[in-house]
């Protein structure tokens, strides 16, 4: 059973999955005004090949949709999703920051 959970301190945070109690991945995140910026996504080891980074993808932008947030998606994993599903993503990525 997988479940997400957004944790944000002041402005940096993480978007967590866990696998039955394990965390098994994160993106490093942080949220300034209306932008969320997603630095890295990790995703461990022994949850590899399993989907794990499209889950947290689907939390990062449901997450941004739900808050009325523009994504700037420094992070490879989500710009290459991004650049490969444009109208998927349209209404969440804030391009020109690029």
């Amino acid at each position: 059973m997988e479940r997400t959970e957004v944790v944000l301190g002041n402005v940096r945070g993480e978007i967590q999955l866990f696998s039955d109690d394990n965390k098994a991945g994160k993106m490093d995140i942080s949220v300034i005004g209306k932008k969320l910026t997603v630095y890295h996504t990790e995703v461990n080891e022994e949850y590899a090949g399993k989907g794990f980074a499209k889950i947290l993808l689907e939390k990062l932008v449901s997450y941004a949709r739900e808050n009325d947030l523009k994504i700037v998606p420094l992070c490879p994993y989500v710009h290459a999703q991004f650049k490969r599903n444009p109208e998927e993503y349209n209404d969440v990525w804030l391009k020109e920051e690029l």
